[in-house]
C-alpha cells in the first residue's frame, strides 16, 4: 500500500512538471448560444489526454441545436449547469492544470463564443493545418491560394481524413469528443507548436 501511495504520488508529481495545452469545443443552439463545452487537457510531449472536462449549458441547451441529439443528456446529468458555473469550474480546473494555451480548430468561432477565456493565449489548428505550407499530407491536387491555403475542403471531418486516412470518420459534434479529435489533428501534423504560436494565435492575454 505505502509503495502504492508513493508512486501515485511520483505520478501527480510528475504530472505537474509535464508543460500542458488545452483543445475546446463548443456547440451552440439555435439562438447561437453556447450549449456544451467540451475540453481536453494534453501534455505537450505527446499529445496524450492528461484529463478531460464536459459540461452542458442550462437553460440554453433546452431550445435545442442542429446538434442537441449529441449532448448525451442522460450519462451527464450531474454536468448539467448554468454557464457562469461552468465556465468559473473550466478556468479554475485549467489553472490547477497550469494551462496557459488554448488550442481550438477555427478557434475564432469558439473565441468569441466564451470570451470569459481571453486571460489565456488562444492558437487556430485549422489556420496551419489548412496550409499546405505546414501540413504535407494536403496533395497537389486539392486547389490552394498562392499563399498556400486550401480552398475547401479543410473542416474538421475531411482535415481528420486527409491525416488518418480513415476514410469514413465522422465528426461526433459533440463537444468533448470533437475537442478529442481535434487534439488528434494537432498530433497528427507532427508540428513544432512554435508553428502555432508564430501563425496561428488569435488571442493574447492583456
Amino acid at each position: 500500500m505505502l509503495f502504492k501511495q508513493k508512486k501515485q504520488q511520483e505520478e501527480t508529481k510528475n504530472d505537474n512538471n509535464i508543460e500542458k495545452i488545452a483543445v475546446i469545443d463548443t456547440e451552440t443552439n439555435w439562438n447561437d448560444e453556447v450549449m456544451s463545452i467540451g475540453v481536453v487537457v494534453a501534455s505537450t510531449v505527446d499529445f496524450s489526454i492528461i484529463d478531460r472536462k464536459y459540461y452542458i449549458i442550462t437553460p440554453e441547451y433546452t431550445l435545442g441545436g442542429m446538434f442537441s441529439y449529441t449532448l448525451d443528456l442522460k450519462a451527464n446529468k450531474k454536468n448539467i449547469v448554468r454557464r457562469d458555473e461552468a465556465i468559473e469550474k473550466i478556468i479554475l480546473w485549467l489553472r490547477t492544470h497550469n494551462v496557459k494555451k488554448i488550442f481550438a480548430y477555427n478557434a475564432k468561432f469558439d473565441f468569441r463564443h466564451l470570451p470569459e477565456f481571453k486571460c489565456f493565449y488562444w492558437y487556430d489548428i485549422m489556420i496551419v493545418a489548412a496550409n499546405k505550407s505546414f501540413n504535407k499530407k494536403i496533395p497537389d491536387n486539392m486547389e490552394c491560394f498562392k499563399n498556400g491555403k486550401l480552398k475547401r475542403g479543410y473542416g474538421v471531418e475531411p482535415m481528420f481524413r486527409l491525416l488518418s486516412g480513415k476514410r469514413r470518420y465522422c465528426e461526433t459534434h459533440n463537444g468533448l469528443s470533437d475537442a478529442e479529435d481535434e487534439l488528434s489533428i494537432l498530433a497528427m501534423l507532427k508540428l513544432d507548436l512554435s508553428i502555432f504560436e508564430d501563425f496561428s494565435i488569435i488571442n493574447k492575454p492583456e
